[in-house]
């Protein structure tokens, strides 16, 4: 998948290199591509992205940890989404910029938890529990989540030269995870990753935007960190082998977007 996703990145990055050198910077006969759009005070889009998600881990220090080796690991895995630009113009330098989409995301968790028999007898923080033998099944939960992801960007852009502008962009996000369990009576003893469904985070873009003669196109890198303690715990009478070896767990992205405007 990794390779894949490589390949999808240098194909696109190519193609666009060679329409990009042939129709904005070859100064012969060159025309200045729609002119006075960025002057708008309001303008609309749509956007994709391939996106690569994983959790930023904090373990219990009981539970999720073995001395030195962590018990439990997150795996990075790829996929891709899809949303709307609306873009608010305050003044030549900055605009203000609400780009709302979903991101179709696949994680991977394994929890190499056995070792927690030791706490069979009840400790302060979890009653008696009957040791159970964790199956492949047990020890592998494969997250699957759906964000509608909502960041309001402030972005701050640098003059046309030709054809082209840069821009950075930073602000906040607002993210609805749809499949995150959360208010579901299972947990992982029958199987069931449980997660917040309401997150907050922050994000940071770079990019180039493209004048073309009928649409502006931007490729972008973008970088999503949620705030939020996602974890939903176990319930009380499971036993520590799964939520309870993790303190913390927080989602982080990296994105490579087409904005189409």
């Amino acid at each position: 998948m990794n390779k894949l996703f490589l390949k999808i990145i240098f194909l696109t990055v190519f193609s666009a290199a060679t329409l990009l050198e042939a129709q904005l910077f070859r100064t012969k006969d060159r025309m200045d591509n729609l002119e006075g759009v960025d002057d708008q005070k309001m303008s609309y889009g749509f956007f994709l992205n391939a996106n690569q998600f994983d959790y930023k881990l904090v373990l219990d220090p009981k539970y999720g940890m073995d001395g030195q080796k962590n018990l439990v690991q997150s795996k990075t895995t790829f996929s891709f989404g899809a949303g709307l630009i609306g873009r608010l113009r305050l003044n030549d330098n900055f605009d203000l910029r609400l780009e709302p989409g979903l991101q179709f995301v696949d994680r991977e968790l394994t929890f190499d938890t056995q070792s927690n028999d030791q706490y069979a007898a009840g400790t302060t923080t979890n009653a008696p529990f009957t040791p159970l033998t964790l199956t492949e099944a047990d020890k592998f939960r494969k997250v699957k989540s759906t964000y509608l992801d909502i960041p309001l960007l402030l972005e701050f852009h640098g003059d046309r030269w030709y054809n082209s502008r840069p821009y950075a962009a930073a602000g906040i996000n607002y993210a609805v995870n749809l499949q995150s369990n959360s208010s579901a009576t299972d947990d992982n003893q029958q199987g069931v990753f449980r997660s917040t469904s309401t997150n907050f985070g922050w994000t940071a873009e770079l990019g180039i935007q493209f004048y073309f003669s009928r649409f502006k196109l931007t490729p972008a890198f973008r970088g999503t960190f949620f705030t939020n303690n996602e974890l939903v715990s176990d319930n009380a009478t499971t036993p520590p082998y799964w939520a309870a070896a993790i303190s913390t767990m927080q989602s982080r992205a990296f994105m490579f977007i087409l904005k189409f405007e």
